[in-house]
């Protein structure tokens, strides 16, 4: 049985080789994932609504095709990709949205295709080290409730639900703020104004391993559908 670990451990679970695929990466980010893709022989396109990132991502890597724009209004024809991606990004599409988002990533699917969501829960110690910083309780419970609003409604159809804990490991609280400010710049303001509080908070979340290193685990759920 392979071992689920990483979001590309949960597309190699769906396609044993992902070579020659059209794979569109929804809410890319600077790319990171998309490289991982493309080094696996996959043709990228990577969407993301944040135009510096994007262009992080175009520099970086230009194996891939990059283009500014929101999930909930693809720039894509129907039926383009055989894999859609979300990692990580269905909680930051606004609530309101979150149904669009997945309509439209439902409608660029192949019939055969499939859409991979993996999303990170609202448990664990590294998400209660984050929550002083910012508390995503609300917006990630939303796009669980999205993606099985969009199942029960008949947009998607469930194939199979992994779930598994991502372990980060940082020498110093420094590493642990540097790691979530760089996922969103917006959250530095917010360190700064209280930062003895917030190491306090970081710390006391923590497990420590035996040479005194920080260890932060986040439980992952990743849902694998389909177009219904």
């Amino acid at each position: 049985m392979q071992l689920i670990d990483s979001p590309l451990a949960v597309v190699r679970s769906v396609r044993s080789s992902i070579a020659g695929l059209r794979i569109l990466d929804i809410g890319c980010g600077a790319g990171s994932f998309a490289r991982q893709l493309v080094a696996e022989g996959a043709d990228v396109s990577g969407i993301d609504p944040a135009a510096d990132t994007i262009r992080e991502a175009m520099a970086a890597f230009p194996q891939a095709s990059f283009v500014k724009g929101v999930a909930e209004s693809l720039p894509f024809g129907d039926a383009a990709f055989e894999i859609a991606v979300m990692v990580n990004a269905l909680h930051h599409v606004p609530e309101m949205a979150m149904q669009a988002a997945l309509g439209e990533a439902a409608r660029v699917i192949k019939p055969n295709g499939v859409l991979i969501i993996v999303e990170p829960l609202a448990t664990g110690n590294f998400f209660a080290a984050l929550r002083l910083i910012e508390d995503e309780s609300i917006v990630r419970q939303a796009a669980q409730l999205a993606i099985e609003t969009a199942v029960l409604s008949g947009v998607l159809a469930r194939v199979a639900t992994l779930q598994y804990v991502r372990r980060e490991v940082f020498r110093t609280v420094r590493g642990f703020l540097d790691r979530v400010v760089a996922v969103d710049p917006s959250r530095r303001e917010v360190v700064e104004h209280d930062e003895s509080g917030i190491t306090a908070a970081v710390l006391a979340a923590a497990q420590r391993d035996s040479e005194g290193a920080l260890i932060f685990d986040q439980p992952i759920k990743a849902d694998i559908l389909e177009p219904a």
